[in-house]
């Protein structure tokens, strides 16, 4: 029997470490599951871009695994046992329960409300390809006249207000935001945000706590009001409580707590990257959620399960945060650099070269996963399609 390997969620952790592991272990040893409630790879780095109007290339996940062995399983991950060894999934045709070997866990982040009443009835956000559409039809619905109330002060509400602005000019933006907006960022870096949110015309209201929302707008703890016809809220992410009901531990934030080599410290046969991993960097501190901490934490979680599975020697990934790349519009951006303490550097990017490393970033992430494959030899996908079809006719 092959060692069953489940994985959670194809963004850009789990898709990517999907098809590492399948360029690494021999199919006829190992058996490649992902579980994932989208059919498509969905670029999250560019949901700001789809609300604001442009269209995105379509990455399907079927196309993408094609011909490596790998069994995608559209299927929303609703719960995991960590001491049985199983995941619950739903689809259209009912509940299953899936056995796993080898579990790695990467479902991700999404938008989370704080306890901020009327968030969820009355909020758009962009932390999902669903969500990020729901916010374009609204401002579809506004034509050329409404305002749009950004609420958060992170790298995705500056994105998101710039976009907005710079692709619907007609509309009024307006970003409130608990703190100074760009506050972390160096001396230099900060004068040009400001200078393209002067651009753009977005009003900003900085020391702004948002105590409610509305279907009109929002309220601020001072009683300030801010009247929107579309309220965005970008103030922070938090992962799916999946982890912290399966018996995993979890930190108080509910990521799944790691050894260096991403493992569970309390169920070693689970494996985290992503958002879901607290994961601890080489400055002592947790690395923030993001994509290139994806990267990292995948790179390390892959090399440490194909060690423990097939006794290899495993590699260290760094565990390093470089800086911040913010798009500010679409030919204009911020690459700010930070230090081992997450402090930024007085040095940094700005301007249209930011703009495009940013795209650079954007365009190889979206190239290596269509190709999750890239290298794996041509004996090995013939072995990989073979594989592939036997299962697809047990299946039936």
């Amino acid at each position: 029997m092959r060692h069953r390997i489940i994985v959670l969620g194809a963004g850009y952790a789990g898709a990517s470490a999907a098809g590492f592991l399948a360029r690494h272990l021999h199919p006829d040893d190992f058996e490649i599951t992902v579980v994932n409630a989208e059919p498509d790879f969905v670029e999250r780095m560019r949901l700001h871009q789809l609300a604001a109007g442009h269209d995105l290339e379509r990455f399907g996940l079927a196309e993408m695994f094609a011909g490596t062995g790998i069994r995608l399983r559209p299927a929303h991950v609703t719960a995991v046992d960590a001491e049985s060894r199983t995941v619950t999934v739903t689809d259209a045709e009912g509940v299953d329960r899936l056995e796993y070997d080898t579990l790695l866990y990467s479902l991700g982040s999404t938008s989370t409300d704080h306890g901020v009443p009327g968030v969820d009835e009355h909020a758009f956000h962009v932390a999902g390809q669903r969500a990020a559409l729901r916010l374009r039809e609204r401002l579809d619905g506004l034509g050329e006249n409404g305002t749009v109330l950004v609420v958060g002060g992170n790298l995705t509400a500056i994105e998101v207000a710039t976009e907005v602005a710079e692709s619907r000019p007609g509309l009024r933006v307006t970003l409130a935001t608990t703190g100074e907006l760009g506050g972390w960022l160096g001396d230099k870096a900060r004068r040009h945000l400001l200078r393209a949110f002067d651009r753009f015309g977005i009003e900003v209201h900085e020391h702004t706590t948002i105590d409610r929302v509305m279907e009109t707008g929002a309220v601020a703890v001072d009683g300030t009001t801010f009247l929107a016809d579309a309220t965005v809220w970008t103030a922070g992410f938090a992962v799916h409580p999946i982890a912290a009901a399966s018996g995993l531990a979890v930190e108080d934030d509910g990521r799944i707590t790691v050894d260096r080599m991403m493992r569970s410290v309390s169920h070693p046969e689970v494996y985290a990257a992503g958002d879901s991993a607290y994961a601890v960097g080489e400055s002592g501190r947790p690395l923030p959620m993001s994509c290139a901490s994806a990267g990292f934490t995948r790179m390390q979680a892959t090399a440490a399960i194909i060690g423990d599975l097939t006794g290899r020697k495993i590699s260290k990934t760094p565990l390093a945060y470089i800086g911040n790349c913010i798009s500010l519009g679409q030919k204009d951006g911020i690459f700010q650099v930070v230090d081992g303490d997450a402090r930024s550097k007085s040095w940094s990017l700005r301007g249209r070269p930011a703009a495009a490393v940013k795209a650079f970033v954007l365009r190889n992430v979206a190239w290596n996963m269509h190709n999750p494959t890239y290298g794996l030899p041509a004996r090995k996908r013939r072995l990989a399609k073979v594989s592939e079809h036997s299962s697809e006719t047990v299946d039936a």
